[in-house]
């Protein structure tokens, strides 16, 4: 079999276009200097940027190469689908090391394609070269979508509810099982497949924002706490939250009535649950509840706005919960 380095830069570049079509070509696309993109008319481009670096945000034995593809484009998709926006182009740079195994680059490549026909969003360029370390992977995501419905972290308004979608803890509690030497094709697949393989909510994204029943909204990357207090930051406010109310997955409780203490930090601080956390206007809720049962994705009120410029979080007995740390920080 062919390796890596007998292929070439060029003919990794022939394989990667090889494996996605463009249905809809831009006007420019792979092969030339740069790319030349137009929006739909009336529409402001998103943008958003994430990098994947080896031993920081992945580890190649976890699982298949292909669910490493597929989550290097959900990250992106997710903050894609915080902004209410709809998926474009992604531009696509790999950073690989001296003999890195081409069957494993591959599968990468077929789990970014899988990913990408999913969501309809067309890879536009990107760049490869060599490291001197591991593998890092790097993806430009450009959406699309009117600007007064573009939602942002700087929308919270005085007493709007707290919604978040899904269930938060499942991804860090298959990161930590993971990491305890556990592997898919075992009893906790759930947890590990939500660590491995992310759903980005862009279906639900663009229906809140283009409802117009949102006034600010983020995906949840780095745990809920952080997450959420990046829009506090934003919008000149803090949150209450009732972590009662959080919906936790049959898996997440069976591991927590096994444990001393129940892990709360896992659900709310534990991070890369890339489910949105967004808030509204109370008035809305109804609006909100029909969305939830139109896409299947349980959303939920987990507390409200206040003017304290803090995060507080309660705990089912009243006390105040206090984190060990709020959410992800790579510094």
């Amino acid at each position: 079999m062919k390796g890596l380095a007998e292929l070439g830069e060029f003919g990794l570049i022939d394989q990667i276009r090889a494996r996605f079509p463009q249905p809809v070509a831009p006007e420019l696309g792979i092969g030339d200097d740069a790319a030349l993109l137009s929006p739909s008319a009336g529409s402001q481009v998103v943008v958003s940027t994430d990098l994947l670096a080896e031993g920081v945000h992945f580890d190649l034995g976890f699982g298949p190469a292909r669910l490493l593809g597929r989550k290097s484009l959900a990250v992106n998709l997710s903050d894609i689908a915080s902004m209410g926006a709809v998926p474009r182009w992604f531009f696509l740079s790999l950073a690989i090391p001296a003999g890195f195994p081409l069957e494993t680059i591959e599968g990468l490549l077929d789990g970014l394609a899988e990913q990408a026909a999913e969501y309809g969003c067309i890879l536009a360029g990107g760049d490869t070269c060599g490291s001197k370390s591991g593998l890092v992977i790097s993806v430009t995501i450009m959406g699309e979508q009117r600007p007064e419905l573009i939602l942002k972290r700087s929308g919270a308004v005085l007493d709007d509810e707290v919604w978040v979608s899904g269930s938060l803890g499942d991804s860090a509690l298959g990161l930590q099982l993971l990491m305890e030497g556990k592997r898919l094709g075992q009893s906790d697949d759930y947890l590990m497949q939500r660590q491995l393989d992310p759903t980005p909510r862009c279906d639900l994204g663009r229906k809140l924002a283009e409802a117009g029943l949102v006034n600010a909204m983020i995906d949840i990357s780095d745990g809920l706490l952080a997450d959420l207090g990046h829009i506090g930051e934003q919008s000149g406010c803090g949150a209450e939250i009732q972590l009662g109310q959080l919906l936790l997955s049959p898996a997440f409780q069976a591991y927590a009535a096994n444990q001393h203490a129940f892990p709360w930090q896992l659900a709310v601080s534990g991070g890369e649950d890339y489910e949105l956390c967004f808030t509204a206007p109370v008035c809305n809720h109804g609006a909100i509840q029909k969305i939830s049962k139109t896409t299947g994705i349980p959303l939920t009120v987990i507390g409200k706005i206040t003017s304290s410029r803090q995060v507080q979080a309660i705990l089912p007995d009243g006390t105040n919960f206090q984190p060990s740390a709020s959410g992800y920080t790579h510094f």
